[in-house]
């Protein structure tokens, strides 16, 4: 599977501290491998989130399209 980038999300990424953006690439790893791996805790959106987060779609080709990271407000 390969992952795209938008602008937004590069945007919303380089602005993270870099202890986060170590973890997200320990996990963006795991993802490329499983994308539902239990320990990415991958679900459909609801109800209040906490954390940095990253939001994602998978194009008709299987590849995940990573729109933006940040906190829980990243979904309003």
């Amino acid at each position: 599977m390969q992952i795209k980038y938008t602008p937004r999300f590069k945007k919303s990424y380089d602005n993270l501290p870099n202890y986060i953006k170590k973890k997200a690439e320990r996990k963006v790893e795991i993802f490329k491998e499983n994308p539902f791996d239990k320990w990415l805790e991958t679900h459909k959106l609801s109800g209040n989130l906490e954390g940095v987060r990253i939001a994602f779609k998978f194009n008709d080709d299987g590849d995940a399209i990573f729109l933006r990271t940040g906190d829980h407000d990243i979904y309003r």
